[in-house]
C-alpha cells in the first residue's frame, strides 16, 4: 500500500505516481458533499474510461434501494471491467470495488467547507428540481428533519469523523496493499491531483446507468 499526500504530488513528475498505464480502475471515496462526483467525472474524462456513480445504482425510481443481492451483482459485473472511475462510499460492495481498483482518491476536506458545500447544493436541488438518477429529485425533507437517515445535510454532519476513521483504518489494512492511496485535504490539492493527469481520451458512460449528476 502506498500513500500520497500534496506534497508527493508536486515533488513528483508525472510518471512516477500517475503512470496511466497503472492507473486504470480509481475509486473515489469520502463524504457527502466532498465532491465526490465533480472529481470522478473529472478524473474518468481525463482517463477515457466509464464513470460509475454508485448513488445511480443503488437509488431507483421513487428512492426504492436496491436489493443488497441485486446491487452486488451489478456493481461487480462494472468493477470486472477492464477501466473506470467509480464513486461511492458503500460497504455493501466496497470489497468487490477495492478488490479490482489500483488507485483510491479518498476526498477528506475540512467539516466547514463540506457542510457549505452540501448546504448549497441541496438548495439548489430542491429549488431547481434538478433530477439525480431514475427520475428521483432532492426531497424537502431534507430541511424538515434531523434523521440522517433522511436528510443528506445531517448524513454529512454526522458521518465526517466516521468516514475520516473508516478510510484511514482502510489506509493501514493490510488487505488493501495493493491499492494507492491519495488523501486529499483542501481543494487545492484536488486541483493538483486532477491537473497531473492530460486529456488523454473522452469519457465513456456506460449506456445502462442514468445520467451521472451534473458538475456542482
Amino acid at each position: 500500500m502506498q500513500t500520497e499526500h500534496l506534497t508527493a504530488i508536486e515533488a513528483c513528475p508525472l510518471c512516477h505516481f500517475c503512470n496511466h498505464r497503472r492507473v486504470q480502475r480509481v475509486s473515489v471515496v469520502g463524504n457527502s458533499g466532498s465532491g465526490k462526483s465533480t472529481l470522478g467525472a473529472a478524473l474518468a474524462a481525463r482517463l477515457g474510461v466509464p464513470y460509475v456513480e454508485l448513488d445511480s445504482i443503488f437509488h431507483q425510481p421513487g428512492w426504492a434501494e436496491l436489493s443488497r443481492d441485486e446491487f452486488r451483482a451489478r456493481v461487480g459485473g462494472l468493477a470486472a471491467g477492464d477501466a473506470w472511475v467509480i464513486d461511492g462510499n458503500y460497504t455493501a460492495v466496497r470489497d468487490l470495488v477495492w478488490a479490482r481498483a489500483d488507485t483510491v482518491v479518498w476526498l477528506d476536506l475540512p467539516r466547514p467547507l463540506v457542510m457549505r458545500r452540501i448546504i448549497g447544493r441541496t438548495l439548489r436541488r430542491a429549488v431547481l428540481r434538478r433530477e439525480l438518477w431514475n427520475g428521483n429529485r432532492e426531497p424537502w425533507s431534507n430541511w424538515l428533519t434531523l434523521d440522517p437517515q433522511r436528510s443528506i445535510i445531517i448524513w454529512s454532519w454526522t458521518q465526517h469523523a466516521t468516514y475520516r476513521i473508516r478510510y484511514a483504518e482502510a489506509m493501514a489494512d493490510p488487505l488493501w496493499t495493493h491499492l494507492r492511496f491519495f488523501r486529499l485535504r483542501s481543494p487545492a490539492h484536488v486541483r493538483a491531483f486532477l491537473n497531473k493527469f492530460p486529456n488523454l481520451g473522452k469519457q465513456v458512460k456506460d449506456d445502462s446507468l442514468s445520467k451521472p449528476e451534473g458538475v456542482e
